[in-house]
């Protein structure tokens, strides 16, 4: 660490991922390259527990590897902007609580946090699908669903700390194999992760269905955003076939008479969300 408290360029960037079930910590060299990593369980339920696991993983790094560094987190929620806290949270014990302001205290440095999707986002866009893209457009496809937004390298997060919050957006155009309109979880209905997260998929397993509702809904990202890249994670990204089909069907939605933007496989599959977890503090 530099005498200003800045740390230097060629410093360990280490990331968390803290989710509902697991907490994976990845460490990077100055190059991007895995130097460690490990994932431990998460505690249910248990706020002082959850901090106590994520500290012990990054002094436990630090310990093995007589290195110190930059840390950032990707968390399933945001921080308020008003107050700090933690909202919007999957993993609830984790709601009204002062996360970075606890993590902080426990490791004696600053730290970075970030919503997972986010952090999903920007490892794609440093140096995975969307590598020197300006404006790429990270999808989460899994449990829920989610997106990140990326522009020249800066996730963008918004004053509301909800920029990408793509899932809780109506599903565009319904149609009467759409209806009626299915609850979600956030007390609305009709959501795009009503129709497109993996549970979703399960009670209608009609692929040629979901990827039509997949294809409107994104059409609408790319008419209000104009993505150079679209980058699909999460366990349906895994799906071959999107990758063809989907293209195809959104053209009809996009108001345009061309169609430059491109969807994506993750190139760093599931290690995506810890990677940008760690580049949060810059490249």
């Amino acid at each position: 660490m530099t005498r200003n408290g800045n740390y230097k360029t060629d410093y360990t960037r280490i990331g968390v991922d803290l989710g509902g079930t697991k907490i994976e910590l990845l460490a990077l060299d100055a190059a991007g390259r895995e130097i460690f990593r490990k994932r431990v369980s998460t505690p249910q339920g248990d706020y002082d527990a959850t901090i106590r696991a994520v500290s012990g993983l990054v002094l436990e790094f630090e310990s093995l590897s007589k290195k110190t560094g930059t840390v950032g987190f990707g968390i399933p929620g945001a921080l308020s902007r008003v107050t700090g806290l933690v909202k919007n949270a999957n993993s609830t014990c984790l709601i009204g609580h002062d996360l970075k302001g606890d993590l902080e205290k426990s490791l004696g440095r600053d730290v970075r946090i970030e919503n997972d999707a986010n952090c999903f986002a920007l490892s794609e866009a440093v140096d995975g699908a969307g590598q020197g893209a300006e404006v790429v457009f990270g999808v989460i496809l899994g449990t829920g669903v989610g997106a990140g937004i990326v522009v020249r390298g800066e996730v963008l997060t918004g004053p509301n700390a909800i920029a990408g919050e793509w899932g809780h957006n109506p599903l565009p155009l319904p149609r009467k194999e759409d209806l009626p309109l299915p609850d979600c979880y956030c007390g609305r209905k009709g959501c795009i992760e009503a129709y497109l997260s993996g549970l979703a998929l399960q009670r209608d397993p009609d692929m040629d269905r979901y990827e039509e509702r997949l294809a409107r809904a994104l059409a609408g990202v790319i008419n209000i955003l104009d993505p150079d890249v679209i980058v699909l994670g999460g366990g349906i990204s895994n799906v071959p076939r999107l990758y063809a089909n989907v293209p195809v069907l959104w053209r009809p939605y996009v108001f345009s008479d061309q169609m430059a933007t491109r969807l994506a496989p993750p190139m760093h599959g599931d290690s995506s969300g810890v990677r940008g977890a760690a580049w949060l503090w810059g490249r």
